[in-house]
């Protein structure tokens, strides 16, 4: 069994590292350019520390959770 588990992990670590979920399209003006100040690149980039901040408590919350219950 702890054998197909880890080939069941290592095939999910393959197929998250090969997923690209969007293309950057080509810039037509052929300039450097980027973002200028002030403005994120994504919108999810304003939040990333609180998104990390409550998934760590989450993690911690469910682990005590189900701890407690000894399954």
């Amino acid at each position: 069994m702890k054998t197909i588990n880890k080939l069941v992990y290592a095939f999910f670590l393959l197929a998250v590292l090969m997923v690209n979920a969007q293309d950057t399209p080509p810039d037509p003006g052929g300039g450097g350019g980027g973002t200028g100040p002030g403005v994120p690149s994504a919108p999810i980039d304003m939040y990333v520390y609180a998104l990390g901040t409550v998934a760590v408590l989450l993690i911690a919350f469910f682990t005590k959770k189900y701890k407690n219950q000894k399954i």
